[in-house]
């Protein structure tokens, strides 16, 4: 074990300023990984510096920022036609000069907070691995953005109407309050467990580790640091071309291009509003639009996608559509839009009987199946987690200690003092009963009885467990 450890020192070093206060006992150097997922064993390290800065003025300032800067900047791109989102690891890789520079520059003079015996120093000492981590979750918590608000928008784009400021606050806050109460509830499952390896979560992990050690140049040559910003530059700066200048680079088609006029050819070969066949993109947003990250994802995730993506997008959509099923050939082949029975727009109406006079809502082939689809993959969800996971979930379940040994990691982890549960708890029945509240008390706004309510956080209680497991091992949901 000592010559394994000795050989591969020299591809991971810590920074020379974290060894001083990193004492690991000799029994610990030597414990095994034994963690059942052998991507964890490749990536994450099974030394941990419990000595390192955590919660200092840095990482409230730079997480406070973080958080509020992306979830601004990412809702307000979400009215774009064409979308762009700005993900945590841009934060990650931006904040740690800005990290670094405070560690340099901040006095360390302590500071007392008035009428409290507490204190704290602007500059507790170097900028810290752990301090790092905490700011780049900060920030994801407002990456993602607030779904509610789609719900507020619609409201008053599509249906003209106002809504109380108040029941619009309760409305996003109580929806994502519950969301964490949730989580908290199946933490042992979704967290605790070794075997739910969160793939996504691993690729910052390497990116940490690669941001903070202390590699030396060779003559010639690039650091890993110094190739990945290089890159990182280079690939912003090309992604300017076809998001802004030449939009045709994400889709070019050579069907479209040699039948200029065919409403046919368009359906067959345009990337943007067809099938996309003879036609290739230049834009990696484009790529992998249907998985969003090859990069990420298990090989077994990209295989069962590209095979339901082809069955859906080649064989389902064209035979449906060319054999006119339920007049799709009335409508667009791709379409999110409402139609009337003949083709034209539906237009939105709040009179009851000028509605019930009017055409039916109709839906596009490929945008009818698509949400068909959804809420079938919901059900799979259900059969997969029952099948595959249900087993050990239900022995965990049982038992009050974990069914499953503890690995190294959870190991680790016990050495500091958890989130309470009753935390979760007192999080979720407060959302809860906020959420009864505005149902009530903006009744002819909201439009949603109680029993509603009650019934949406029976149907999202049955969905955490297996939807969270699915996306814990596959990264995709």
């Amino acid at each position: 074990m000592e010559n394994l450890v000795d050989e591969a020192a020299p591809q991971f070093k810590l920074p020379d300023h974290e060894y001083h206060r990193l004492e690991i006992d000799k029994a610990e150097a030597e414990e095994e990984d034994d963690n059942p997922i052998e991507e964890v064993r490749l990536t994450v390290p099974i030394t941990d510096d419990p000595t390192q800065t955590v919660l200092t003025f840095r990482t409230w300032t730079l997480g406070m920022a973080a958080c509020i800067l992306l979830s601004f900047a990412n809702q307000f791109f979400q009215y774009r036609s064409n979308q762009l989102s700005i993900d945590s690891v841009t934060i990650q890789i931006l904040v740690l000069p800005i990290g670094k520079f405070m560690a340099a520059k901040l006095p360390k003079k302590q500071i007392s907070v008035p009428f409290t015996k507490w204190s704290f120093s602007l500059n507790p000492g170097p900028f810290s691995m752990k301090e790092h981590v905490l700011i780049t979750i900060f920030a994801n918590c407002g990456a993602g953005g607030v779904y509610a608000v789609y719900i507020i928008t619609i409201i008053k784009a599509f249906y003209h109407r106002g809504l109380h400021p108040v029941a619009a606050m309760l409305l996003a806050q109580t929806t994502q309050l519950l969301g964490y109460g949730w989580a908290g509830m199946f933490r042992k499952f979704l967290v605790d467990s070794p075997y739910m390896w969160w793939p996504e979560t691993l690729v910052k992990v390497t990116l940490f580790m690669r941001l903070h050690e202390k590699e030396k140049r060779k003559k010639g040559e690039l650091t890993r640091l110094q190739f990945f910003a290089i890159f990182f530059v280079a690939s912003f700066a090309y992604y300017i071309f076809p998001a802004h200048f030449f939009p045709s680079l994400s889709a070019l088609s050579f069907v479209c291009l040699i039948r200029k006029r065919s409403i046919t050819a368009q359906q067959i070969g345009s990337g943007f509003e067809g099938l996309g066949i003879a036609s290739f993109g230049l834009d990696w947003t484009t790529v992998a639009s249907f998985l969003g990250s090859p990069l990420v994802c298990p090989f077994k995730t990209i295989a069962n996608t590209m095979v339901g993506f082809i069955l859906f997008m080649y064989v389902l959509v064209p035979i449906a559509y060319w054999s006119n099923f339920r007049e799709a050939k009335r409508f667009p082949i791709f379409s999110s839009n409402t139609f009337e029975e003949d083709g034209r727009p539906f237009k939105i109406t709040l009179n009851r009987s000028e509605y019930e006079n009017y055409s039916k809502l109709y839906l596009s082939i490929c945008f009818s199946f698509l949400y068909g689809l959804s809420f079938a993959s919901l059900t799979a969800a259900l059969t997969h987690f029952a099948l595959y996971d249900g087993k050990n979930i239900f022995k965990n379940w049982k038992k009050k200690t974990n069914a499953v040994k503890d690995d190294v990691h959870t190991t680790l982890m016990k050495k500091y003092e958890v989130v309470p549960q009753w935390w979760f708890t007192v999080i979720l029945v407060i959302s809860v009963a906020l959420s009864l509240v505005a149902v009530k008390v903006f009744d002819h706004q909201l439009q949603l009885p109680w029993w509603g309510l009650l019934l949406a956080c029976f149907i999202a209680l049955i969905f955490t467990l297996p939807v969270g497991v699915v996306q814990a091992t596959t990264e995709k949901v």
